[in-house]
This record gives C-alpha cells, structure tokens and sequence, in this order.
C-alpha cells in the first residue's frame, strides 16, 4: 500500500460492489455508494471514475473467506476480480471480510433500520467496516 493518500474499500458481491473511501491520513473508512453489478467493464469504468473523482491510491477488497479459513468458489471470483482491476495500476491488499456484512447487519438492525433501509446500506458499510480494519492494521502496525 502507498504510504498515505485515500484507499477505496470494496465488498465485491455478485450483484452489488459496496465502494467506501478512507481519508488521506487513513483515519476513518466512510461508506460511499453501491455500485450494481452488470457488465465487468461497466463496472471497471465506474471504479475507474472513483478513482479520479476521488484521488484513490489503492484499494482494499474483502476476500470472503469460509469460517474455517479456507477458499470458496466466491473467494476465488473475488480473486478473479482483484486480477481484472489490477490494471487500473494501483496496489490490492486483501483483507478478510467473514464478519463485515453480519456486523453491519447486526449494528443496522440494532439501530431500528428498516429491511429496504438495511438492503440499501448493507453494501457500502459492509466496504467501509473492511477498510476500517484493514487501516486499523495498517497504522497500527498489526
């Protein structure tokens, strides 16, 4: 990862891309949009635009583990993804994400969000709880 600079987190699902951006001093992860899935290049385009928009010097894409720690079909399309967008040229840490979405969930619910609420939201806090804690290991030294 570059030293300093914004990083953008990704939850990349097989419908949606939740997308969360950090500031430059890799404080705090904020939620930013949910990007719907459709075509990959559709997609790339898209990232690439946050990227410009928003000065990006990296990302940060959860990697959806199984409990155990081992790979799934849907680890390996995270992978797979990563790979495509290496060609924006900007560095990829993958962080293990097993408990951001049920977090995110649980922290929702407990705040009285409705389902439709929670479908809207679930996407980019889901990316922004993976990039918290990636930053948190980062500048912690983790």
């Amino acid at each position: 990862m570059p030293e300093g600079g914004r990083l953008a987190g990704l939850d990349v699902g097989t419908r949606t891309i939740g997308v969360a951006l950090c500031d430059a001093g890799w404080h705090i992860a904020t939620g930013a949009e949910t990007i719907g899935r459709t075509k990959f290049a559709k997609d790339k385009t898209r990232l690439e635009a946050i990227v410009l928009e928003q000065a990006v010097r990296g990302f940060v894409i959860g990697l959806p583990l199984s409990m155990d720690g081992s790979e799934s079909p849907r680890t390996q399309s995270t992978r797979a993804f990563a790979r495509n967008i290496a060609a924006l040229g900007l560095p990829i840490l993958l962080w293990d994400e097993r408990w951001s979405t049920q977090a995110v969930t649980r922290t929702l619910i407990d705040a009285d969000a409705s389902r439709a609420r929670r479908a809207e939201l679930v996407d980019k806090l889901a990316a922004s709880y993976i990039l918290q804690g990636a930053l948190d290991a980062l500048v912690g030294g983790f």
